[in-house]
């Protein structure tokens, strides 16, 4: 590759930057990747590369005369966020403009393209700068002096970008018309579900928040019972007060274990809204304290579980109903999986359980 003294002023002086751009590489990765972990923002991957000096030479030889130094050109480091959801790359750039000093004249929001072919190429282009008050090495001024472009896409964007970089693009063979368009059929596919899958988290979230604001309302039986609505029900601690007055008979530390394993258990008990529980509660649980009272008599035990006072209410209902010891041995598989101890358990619960004439 043959290149002009121009060009290779520009490479030379690339070499001799190439610890300031590592430095770049590791202060931006890092700056980026704490941000993501503080918001709370879990993204598909987060990419960076340094140009290596074939692509650079490459670029010089095509456009070089376009460059007066090297500084003219962004993209020597590049960093590339790729989100979950398309939606989620107005709330990255958002941070990142809070983050790094951003050079608008030359950043670029390739969303905004229309040709249907350049989907996988809808991303937003950032050109950037290292502010001081993020990093400042004296010995290396250069960090916040030069420019740095910060990519963001969708999953879906990027996968149509690199499948079409494969297929085509920067190709010396140009495709044919027919494979043209049937490529530009499947980029408008993957545009389409890419809006789709947004619009469907959003509505998913919008359903757990307005589950969440009936379950709070207390409207309990207006709310279906379901992974969601139960999961929000738990966090009232609806069984609280009678998992401390179980844990008070003995004086004993109350364990926090989780109550979700009873899920299933209440489906299967015939429980249809979060109405339904609250009176299986309200129905058993002075006989499920009743229970607790001849189970820890004597025990001396110092850590009860939180989950003690659900599983006695559902022990209660069980035998009041009249399913015994057959009923208590498929509540403790639905519980704890098979086991040889299940048998041992429901039958010195059934026990218990006379003497309070619950069966």
């Amino acid at each position: 590759m043959k290149l002009d003294m121009h060009c290779e002023m520009i490479l030379d002086e690339y070499r001799e930057k190439q610890p300031v751009f590592e430095k770049m590489k590791t202060v931006v990765t890092k700056r980026l990747n704490d941000c993501l972990d503080e918001n709370h923002i879990l993204v598909a991957g987060l990419e960076s590369r340094i140009k290596t000096e074939k692509s650079l030479a490459g670029k010089l030889e095509l456009k070089g005369q376009k460059y007066r130094t090297l500084d003219d050109l962004t993209d020597i480091l590049g960093v590339r966020v790729i989100t979950f959801y398309s939606d989620e790359v107005d709330l990255i750039s958002a941070l990142v403009e809070q983050m790094f000093d951003i050079d608008w004249e030359n950043s670029v929001d390739k969303r905004k393209m229309l040709e249907i072919d350049r989907f996988g190429y809808m991303s937003l282009h950032y050109i950037c700068r290292i502010p001081e008050a993020m990093h400042h090495d004296p010995a290396m001024p250069e960090l916040n002096q030069i420019r740095f472009e910060l990519q963001m896409r969708s999953t879906l964007q990027h996968v149509w970008a690199n499948m079409y970089h494969d297929m085509g693009y920067k190709s010396e063979v140009e495709i044919p018309v027919e494979y043209q368009r049937n490529m530009s059929r499947l980029a408008g596919m993957l545009e389409l579900a890419d809006e789709q899958f947004s619009r469907i988290r959003k509505e998913i979230n919008d359903y757990r928040r307005n589950v969440q604001s009936l379950v709070a309302s207390g409207n309990f039986d207006e709310v279906p019972l379901n992974g969601d609505t139960f999961r929000s029900f738990l966090e009232l601690r609806p069984f609280k007060r009678l998992a401390e007055k179980i844990a008070g008979i003995n004086q004993a530390e109350l364990y926090e274990d989780s109550l979700m394993p009873y899920y299933n258990v209440l489906l299967n008990m015939g429980m249809k809204t979060i109405g339904d529980i609250v009176r299986l509660r309200n129905e058993h649980e002075d006989a499920a304290y009743q229970l607790a009272l001849i189970q820890l008599a004597g025990t001396g035990l110092d850590i009860v579980a939180y989950s003690v006072a659900l599983q006695n209410i559902c022990i209660v209902a069980i035998l009041r109903q009249g399913f015994g010891e057959a009923g208590l041995m498929r509540l403790f598989v639905a519980l704890y999986g098979e086991s040889n101890y299940n048998a041992q358990r429901a039958q010195r619960i059934h026990e218990q359980a006379k003497k309070i004439n619950l069966v």
